[in-house]
């Protein structure tokens, strides 16, 4: 294989605008826990000098829109501390608060240093107090991260806000499509361009350090595959071949790729050695095989199937070559993916005409619909294996959606232009 050149402005439009908010994706809360757990972000400021970035606010709309936690807003506050010492838990318990988070910022040499702690009111007990550093551009990033020990201290759940999302706008231009990859923190913000072409852009996928996206362009002509690194913008070409080239998937150390290809005549799944660039062909069959996702021990395949008559999930062992059935309920069950547990297997499942979102317990085998939204695709999981996005329609227009693994918490991401679709939630 060999780096290509084809569609170099793009590259250089990705270099100069590395930046350009485009989509503008919000927020939408359609639904949460009955008893979300109340909890005050007491503002955190510098020397009560406010911060270039609102990372009280940050925190706050991080754990409200988990669904699991109502912030206290700021006007019904009775004080403002920012260390534990300064804390009246009698102003929190009249508010009806359960937890507390103060803050406390000092800046150096261009550095911000945040000393934090999350404090359990009823108890006047301070569960923890921990110190974050960085630039005044990694503030939001501060906050996020504040916001992850917070969520994991009070359900014992890894978060996930530090991490990012990868999507694919579309929009009527000039007459025809326009289509952009876009990257954006997990709540919209910091959207970051990475490609603009006036072909499709389809199945971004992370690699497992974060570092980079595979996705598949139409922008020679044909579908082919190619990675780009974040940071540097610098692209390269996997795929070239002939027919079908689709559907990346990163292997979980970041050394092979799963993807399909029709070279053969036949959609089928391979494997591409990252650095060697071997080609291994894993399935072998007259139906049309697609999808490819791996375990996450990186020993097996999931993908989609219509060996058996109809769009079914099956695995692949990759060193014996086995191949086992794994949906049997309904008549339509597709693009695969493993929450982290590796039992909980996430699918596109035709219900009653309709195309939903579920779950299926691979030990006990119990499926669970998730969604009852219109047209529901492309479902990508969280890193703590907690929520979903996929998506979605609202009228006429494509969405991001998300909702819980256990279907108790609900939220929209629409943008405020286009449509989006394809999500790839990142690696932690």
């Amino acid at each position: 294989m060999k780096k290509t050149g084809v569609a170099l402005s793009i590259c250089l439009l990705v270099l100069i605008f590395p930046l350009t908010v485009l989509a503008g994706l919000t927020i939408e809360i359609t639904k949460g826990v009955d008893n979300p757990t109340r909890i005050g972000i007491s503002p955190i400021t510098r020397d009560g000098k406010s911060l270039p970035e609102d990372v009280s606010k940050i925190i706050s709309d991080d754990l409200h829109r988990s669904g699991l936690f109502r912030p206290i807003p700021k006007r019904d506050m009775l004080s403002f501390p920012a260390t534990a010492k300064d804390v009246y838990y009698r102003d929190w318990r009249i508010l009806g608060a359960e937890y507390l988070v103060v803050g406390k910022t000092s800046q150096r040499d261009g550095i911000y240093q945040i000393t934090f702690s999350l404090l359990e009111v009823h108890s006047s007990r301070v569960v923890f107090t921990k110190v974050v550093k960085g630039s005044s551009t990694q503030l939001r990033d501060l906050a996020h991260y504040i916001s992850d020990e917070v969520y994991q201290a009070v359900t014992g759940i890894p978060g996930a806000f530090s991490t990012r999302v990868a999507y694919v706008t579309a929009f009527p231009f000039g007459g025809k499509m326009k289509f952009k990859l876009m990257v954006a923190d997990v709540d919209g913000a910091r959207e970051r361009l990475l490609l603009e072409s006036k072909e499709p852009i389809m199945s971004p996928s992370w690699s497992p350090d974060a570092k980079q996206l595979a996705y598949v362009s139409f922008e020679t002509g044909r579908p082919a595959i190619f990675r780009q690194n974040l940071a540097t913008a610098a692209r390269e070409q996997l795929t070239n071949f002939r027919g079908l080239n689709g559907a990346p998937a990163w292997s979980p150390d970041g050394r092979s790729m799963a993807l399909v290809l029709s070279k053969d005549g036949n959609p089928e799944i391979y494997t591409l050695d990252l650095q060697s660039r071997r080609f291994t062909r894993r399935t072998k069959h007259f139906a049309i095989d697609t999808e490819p996702n791996w375990t996450p021990d990186g020993k097996s395949l999931i993908f989609t199937s219509d060996r058996g008559g109809t769009p079914q999930i099956y695995k692949l062992t990759l060193a014996s070559g086995k191949v086992e059935r794994l949906t049997f309920k309904g008549s339509y069950n597709a693009r695969p993916r493993l929450a982290p547990d590796g039992r909980t297997l996430v699918m596109v499942h035709r219900d009653n005409g309709r195309f939903h979102i579920a779950t299926q317990d691979l030990v006990t085998g119990d499926l669970r619909v998730l969604t009852q939204t219109y047209l529901d695709e492309s479902p990508t999981v969280a890193p703590n294996g907690a929520m979903l996005l996929y998506a979605t329609k609202k009228g006429n227009k494509g969405v991001l959606a998300a909702v819980s693994l256990d279907a108790g918490v609900k939220f929209l991401l629409p943008a405020r232009f286009g449509d989006v679709r394809e999500p790839a939630w990142s690696p932690k």
